[in-house]
């Protein structure tokens, strides 16, 4: 297949008018339908592939749900799902018994913040940057918040899993920087072999220490299944029950859900399984480091709380929720560090991977905040922004940084999705998962 390579994000609006131009070339075989409201009011869009009934309610009938758009920082999913989408109507095996159901941005509000439709470089991505804190994110906020308190994107989604009880959810991620992996709900058996074969042809490193599986069972490499809540494998990254994200929801009814992740800059630093020498002095290194830029950002956050307007200017409001929302994550994830979290056999990429994860933490929450100060003409920006910038080119040079264009994104995701699918299929007669 050849990749475009001039290839960028569409925006939500752009998912959609390019979904209702499919739906309208195939009335056939593919619907465009609201699923739900946003916040803000914006519509969240389903596009369906294949038989239209949409309950799994017979054995003939099975469904997917794709979820694009849960993190407003990672924009190459609705891409992917316009992708998959089109693969789907001109291929007959994966719509054989199957409807195929993209809901195109679960978070259209939070991607209207984050403007970044052709990154030129880490700095670029990180001028327009924005991630909501977790609870206001729509597959983890059941995690975080009371169920009279959750978001209308979540109760759109746990909606759509109800009807559809589909025997695979797949959440398309992203990473910054860094390589591409898979986490799984329950194992899906042979998926590394098709995944990792994906990601060599097309050079995207296999992050096999992804920071946020540390520990977790792995079936092959950059391939993880979630343990269970509770479990030492569990780690700081998921302190909360994961048992109550969406990415669960599709356990009532014996699905499966897999969360895939792709770079937008590569770096082969996380595909590398040498033992590190020393994994313990460099994580306790590494927590040092997070909470020294932490505690820059968070000076600069208090500089500027005396002044009327951080929560009552409703375009700051969203950024200061996020940056107030990381920083407070910072302290226990830097204790866990220091107190030697690292095993003793530690490789070499999974010290990478902390190592970019701490990066991105003190980074994000800087970005977030330098938005706000630009705007308000705050005497603390220009020093702000150069330790944003900084920070950006210490980053990419550190992990020898390269763009992977989106069409290769998109390939490689696509791609997995369609190999989860088939090898979940392949073994789900002997299944005895129940709901």
């Amino acid at each position: 297949m050849t990749l475009l390579r001039d290839m960028r994000y569409p925006t939500p609006h752009e998912l959609a008018l390019a979904a209702r131009a499919l739906a309208d070339e195939h009335p056939a075989e593919a619907r465009l339908r609201q699923a739900g409201t946003s916040r803000a009011g914006q519509p969240l869009w389903l596009l369906s592939v294949g038989p239209v009934r949409a309950a799994a309610t017979t054995p003939a009938q099975r469904n997917v749900l794709v979820v694009a758009g849960a993190h407003a920082n990672e924009p190459v999913g609705g891409a992917t799902a316009l992708s998959l989408a089109r693969r789907v109507l001109h291929d007959p095996a994966p719509r054989a018994g199957c409807g195929w159901h993209f809901l195109l941005c679960a978070d259209p509000d939070g991607a209207d913040l984050h403007r970044t439709p052709r990154p030129y470089s880490l700095l670029d991505y990180h001028r327009n940057f924005f991630r909501p804190p977790g609870p206001e994110q729509p597959e983890w906020a059941p995690s975080l918040l009371p169920p009279d308190r959750l978001p209308p994107e979540t109760l759109a989604l746990t909606a759509l899993i109800d009807e559809l009880r589909p025997v695979l959810q797949v959440s398309l991620h992203a990473t910054d920087l860094g390589g591409s992996w898979v986490q799984l709900t329950r194992d899906i058996p042979g998926l590394a072999e098709p995944f990792g074969k994906s990601a060599a042809e097309l050079r995207i490193p296999v992050e096999n220490g992804a920071s946020d599986a540390a520990g977790w069972p792995s079936p092959g490499p950059g391939i993880f299944v979630i343990p269970q809540p509770g479990s030492e494998a569990a780690g700081v990254f998921h302190p909360e029950d994961t048992r109550l994200s969406t990415w669960y929801h599709a356990h009532r009814y014996a699905g499966t859900t897999a969360i895939v992740e792709v770079p937008m800059w590569a770096s082969d630093l996380v595909d590398d399984p040498a033992p590190h020498p020393d994994p313990r002095g460099a994580l306790r290194m590494l927590a040092g480091r997070l909470s020294a830029d932490a505690a820059l950002v968070a000076g600069m956050r208090e500089s500027f709380r005396p002044r009327p307007l951080p929560y009552e200017d409703p375009a700051a409001a969203p950024l200061l929720r996020a940056v107030d929302w990381t920083l407070a994550l910072i302290p226990r994830i830097a204790a866990e560090w220091a107190g030697s979290g690292a095993p003793a056999e530690a490789t070499a990429a999974y010290i990478a991977s902390i190592d970019a994860f701490g990066r991105r933490l003190s980074l994000r929450a800087a970005a977030m905040l330098l938005r706000v100060l630009r705007v308000q003409g705050h005497p603390a920006a220009p020093g702000l922004d150069r330790l944003v910038t900084g920070w950006c080119e210490e980053f990419a040079a550190r992990f020898q940084a390269r763009w992977v264009p989106v069409a290769t994104q998109v390939e490689h995701q696509a791609r997995t999705v369609l190999a989860a699918y088939e090898r979940l299929l392949a073994q789900r007669p002997q299944s005895t998962d129940s709901p």
